[in-house]
């Protein structure tokens, strides 16, 4: 892990993110989770290892730098990432299958 870029937890499998949940080319980020201000690659992962139940983001946390880029380790606001399908720093592409769960990690 860089020094710069924040410490992704779970069972992380390679150095862009990818988890053993969802480790296809296209899985690259991480969700700074509301309820503790971890990062973690998916709902699942932390549902896994950490000790306590996942909460939303609150609608008005859309400015929140709350999603990792595990390609260049650009933070995304909540807005921003929610309006692209890739990062806006490096273009890597995102996985759009993530957008299925936005409802776990965010408000609607």
């Amino acid at each position: 892990m860089s020094p710069d870029r924040p410490n992704v937890l779970g069972p992380v499998v390679d150095g862009q993110t990818r988890c053993v949940h969802y480790r296809t080319g296209l899985d690259v980020i991480a969700v700074k989770f509301a309820c503790c201000g971890e990062f973690y690659p998916c709902h699942l992962c932390h549902a896994e290892t950490a000790d306590h139940l996942a909460t939303q983001w609150p609608r008005d946390s859309r400015a929140e730098p709350a999603v990792l880029c595990g390609v260049c380790g650009y933070l995304l606001a909540i807005a921003e990432y929610l309006g692209t399908d890739a990062c806006p720093d490096c273009a890597a592409s995102f996985n759009p299958g993530c957008k299925l769960h936005t409802e776990l990690y965010f408000q609607g």
